[in-house]
């Protein structure tokens, strides 16, 4: 394992049925980085984020993941009326016995993660009942109260706006910075890796991969062949900031 790095992935193969989704993936990322994960749909970022918490095995390769990790599934939905509560202390179950209750310690840290992620106010309220945006960090704080090294994420933002994509970010950005979590998310979004990365992996194909750290990463030539279509680079000089967005190519109108 490369040094000072929690997570190390070493030409990973990943085989769904007889099909093989990921083919020779290699990276690393060190304690407190941010390694945004970009691809087309059905690249492999979910297969990669599955293989990486466990839930699907390596046909060969290997993967050192050196902490206890979290994970924030997409769109998470529970089929029965469970309160905002229930579900993060659901993240508490790795350190409650089999047939044990939450004790008072796993009420304080889950109010702990409440109280960081700014829902305090959320506590009494019915899961299914609140907006994409409220649910995921409900889900963050599952993640956080099971006093994880490593929050793992599979498109964090999918489906929220602007807003609550700036409020996820921002907590993810604070996560790394002031507590030293190291966090992996997917995402569609060049943006959010451009505000936050430190490392970036780009998923071409099959067996395509770049990875480096993120100002090396995103630019206007990989992010064209990574979604086969012109990306273009946009400065803001007053903010000294920038952006990448799609050249769409649309056919003019005929009158």
């Amino acid at each position: 394992m490369e040094v000072g790095a929690v997570i190390d992935v070493c030409d990973l193969v990943v085989a769904r049925g007889d099909k093989v989704i990921i083919n020779g993936c290699s990276f690393t990322t060190k304690t407190g980085g941010i390694l945004a994960i970009l691809g087309a749909n059905g690249v492999g970022k979910t297969t990669l984020l599955s293989t990486l918490i466990g839930v699907l095995k390596p046909q060969s390769g290997s993967f050192i993941l050196g902490g206890k990790t979290g994970f924030v599934p997409q769109l998470f939905e529970v089929a029965f009326s469970y309160s905002v509560m229930d579900i993060a202390l659901m993240g508490r179950a790795r350190h409650i016995s089999l047939f044990g209750t939450p004790s008072r310690k796993d009420y304080d840290i889950v109010h702990k993660c409440f109280h960081d992620l700014g829902i305090s106010h959320l506590e009494k309220r019915t899961f299914n009942d609140l907006s994409g945006g409220q649910r995921q960090m409900v889900m963050i704080a599952q993640a956080l109260s099971s006093e994880c090294d490593i929050l793992i994420l599979d498109e964090p933002c999918a489906a929220l706006d602007y807003k609550n994509q700036m409020v996820v970010i921002n907590v993810l950005n604070s996560l790394s910075k002031d507590r030293q979590i190291t966090v992996v998310f997917s995402t569609h979004t060049p943006q959010h890796a451009v505000e936050i990365a430190s490392d970036v992996l780009l998923m071409n194909s099959t067996d395509s991969f770049h990875f480096g750290k993120a100002d090396e990463i995103l630019n206007e030539e990989y992010l064209s062949a990574l979604y086969q279509m012109p990306i273009g680079r946009a400065e803001f000089s007053e903010r000294n900031k920038h952006t990448f967005a799609p050249l769409f190519q649309i056919a003019s109108r005929k009158n």
